[in-house]
C-alpha cells in the first residue's frame, strides 16, 4: 500500500499511535505534517521521520481550539499545496466513575474525542470537495462501539466521533471523499501508561489474544484506509482490539 505524492496531516502526532501514524505512513511514501499540542515531542517526532529520508514536517495543533486549527490549517498549505489526507488520532481520557465526573471533565474528554475530528475534519474538507478527492481517517475507540466501564462519556464522545464517521461519508460519498474510523482496544500508548497497573492486567485478561495492541497496529489500519485499497470503502468502522470487541 503506498502514498507517494501524497501529503497527510495527523493530528496528535506527538506521541503514541499518532506518531505511529505518522511514521506508518510516510513509510508509505506521504510527506506527513505532524499536529500536536506537545511542541517539543511533535518536533522531534517529525525530525526523526525525516532522519530517515522520508517527509515530514510538525506545526503546533490544539484540536479544541479553532484559531489553532486554521494557523495550522495556513501552514499546512504554505508546506504543501495539496493535502489528500487527514488522520484525526488527538484524543484523551481518564478511568473514573460517571458520578465524581466535574462538567469541566466532560468537555475536555467531548471537546477533545468528537468536536476535534469535527473541527479539523471541516478545515480540510473544502479542498478536497473541490477536487473530488480525499481521504479522512478518524482513530476512535472500542469504547464508542460497546461502552468501557468507568469510561462513560469518553464512550459517548468516541461513539458520537464514530456516527460522524458514517454521517459524513454519506454526505461526502458523491465528491468521492472517503471517510472511515479505526476502533482501537487497548493499546500500548503513553496514555494507557497512565491507568492503574490492576486494569492494564484486566485488559490484557480479557482480550482474547493475550496482548495489548502495538500503536503500530492500528497504524496500519490506518494505512489501509488512506490508501488506494479502501478506494471504494466508506463509512466503515474497523475494530483492532485482538478479539476483545465481535460486534456487528
Amino acid at each position: 500500500m503506498r502514498l507517494d505524492g501524497k501529503t497527510a496531516v495527523v493530528t496528535g502526532a506527538a506521541s503514541g499511535i499518532g506518531r505511529a501514524t505518522a511514521e506508518v505512513l510516510a513509510e508509505a511514501g506521504a510527506h506527513v505534517l505532524l499536529g500536536d499540542i506537545a511542541e517539543g515531542p511533535g518536533a522531534e517526532a517529525a525530525a526523526a521521520i525525516r532522519g530517515k529520508g522520508r517527509g515530514a514536517d510538525f506545526f503546533r495543533m490544539d484540536v479544541t481550539d479553532l484559531g489553532s486549527i486554521e494557523a495550522f490549517k495556513q501552514k499546512a498549505y504554505a508546506a504543501r499545496p495539496q493535502i489528500d489526507i487527514v488522520v484525526n488520532v488527538a484524543g484523551w481520557g481518564r478511568i473514573e466513575p460517571f458520578v465524581k465526573n466535574s462538567p469541566d471533565f466532560w468537555r475536555k474528554v467531548i471537546d477533545l474525542n468528537f468536536l476535534g475530528p469535527v473541527a479539523v475534519s471541516r478545515a480540510f474538507l473544502d479542498q478536497m470537495v473541490e477536487r473530488k478527492s480525499g481521504k479522512i481517517v478518524t482513530v476512535s475507540s472500542d469504547a464508542g462501539r460497546v461502552g468501557s466501564l468507568g469510561e462513560t462519556v469518553y464512550s459517548g464522545a468516541k461513539g458520537g466521533a464514530i456516527a460522524f464517521t458514517k454521517s459524513l461519508a454519506r454526505e461526502m460519498a458523491r465528491f468521492n471523499v472517503n471517510v472511515n474510523c479505526v476502533c482501537p482496544g487497548p493499546t500500548d500508548t503513553p496514555l494507557l501508561a497512565a491507568v492503574p497497573e490492576k486494569h492494564r492486567e484486566a485488559f490484557v485478561r480479557v482480550t482474547p489474544m493475550g496482548r495489548l495492541a502495538k500503536p503500530s497496529e492500528i497504524a496500519d489500519a490506518v494505512l489501509f484506509f488512506a490508501s488506494g485499497r479502501a478506494d471504494f470503502i466508506t463509512g466503515q468502522v474497523i475494530s483492532v482490539s485482538g478479539g476483545l470487541t465481535m460486534v456487528g
